[in-house]
């Protein structure tokens, strides 16, 4: 079982580094076809039951597929471990299957795992809990897991940009720090260094609260139009945070996903009408 798990996350690394469509740590998005974008999963797998079931892949090889922040949430072990990575695993799977098709962007969750820092959701410290029970999944070859599945994380885009102008992240540089933020980031192969605070991928995946001022900022400098993120809680599952700016959430049962053509132009108003409520979804 442990040689299956390092080899999948060894295989998805080497997809998410040769995928046609990576340029830097970016995945750009040209021509034709859909892009559905989803918000923070953490763990939920109904709902990744039910946005492979929308996307259909097999079916539509011209739609495009996002995911954010699968791990940490969801089912729990009888000692209150997570047991998210064992929906993790099942996307890394999904994501070999349709290596063209399927991408996972980079989160504040995958940026502590890598540095194996605390983070907490819901006031519950998640990194030990999702360690825990890997532990008592995977007994001796544990630390083996966990070594492969951050080498994985570390192999993650950044960002998914849309020739249409849409910009997808898990987050955005907070106001205080776009000055601070390196766009060398998007170019270089990321190191662990990069994922510490206060660097780059930190900030990136980190901020919240952004003012439409710093949006303004942040638009231009990544040449889009609208930013579609993650990262802050919504009980229903969207928000439209600013002018320019939507925040998905599909961790619970009013999550929801976004759906849209790559060769049609949106604004941030008309994106709104293409959310999806997965509770819609059958």
């Amino acid at each position: 079982m442990i040689s299956e798990i390092v080899d999948l996350c060894i295989k998805a690394a080497e997809s998410n580094f040769s995928a046609v469509s990576r340029k830097g740590n970016i995945i750009e998005l040209t021509g034709s076809g859909k892009v559905i974008v989803t918000g923070d999963l953490h763990g939920h797998r109904r709902n990744f039951e039910k946005i492979c079931s929308y996307a259909d892949l097999e079916n539509n090889p011209d739609t495009y597929l996002i995911f954010q922040e699968i791990l940490h949430g969801g089912e729990v072990d009888k000692q209150g471990g997570c047991k998210s990575f064992k929906v993790f695993f099942d996307v890394l799977r999904f994501k070999l299957r349709f290596p063209e098709q399927v991408y996972l962007i980079m989160g504040n969750h995958d940026t502590a795992i890598i540095t194996d820092s605390k983070v907490l959701k819901n006031g519950k410290e998640m990194n030990e809990a999702m360690k825990d029970a890997i532990k008592r999944s995977y007994d001796k070859d544990h630390s083996q897991v966990m070594d492969s599945l951050r080498g994985y994380l570390l192999s993650q885009p950044l960002a998914v940009k849309t020739s249409n102008g849409i910009w997808i992240s898990h987050s955005l540089p907070g106001d205080r720090f776009i000055k601070d933020f390196d766009m060398a980031v998007f170019d270089k192969r990321l190191e662990i260094k990069d994922v510490e605070r206060p660097n780059s991928v930190y900030l990136l995946t980190w901020g919240r609260r952004h003012s439409e001022k710093a949006l303004e900022e942040l638009r231009q400098m990544f040449d889009v139009g609208s930013f579609i993120l993650g990262h802050q809680t919504q009980e229903k599952g969207f928000f439209r945070a600013g002018k320019n700016l939507i925040i998905l959430i599909s961790e619970h049962n009013h999550g929801s996903l976004i759906r849209f053509d790559l060769a049609e132009n949106y604004s941030t108003d008309e994106l709104m009408n293409c959310i999806v409520p997965l509770a819609s979804i059958a």
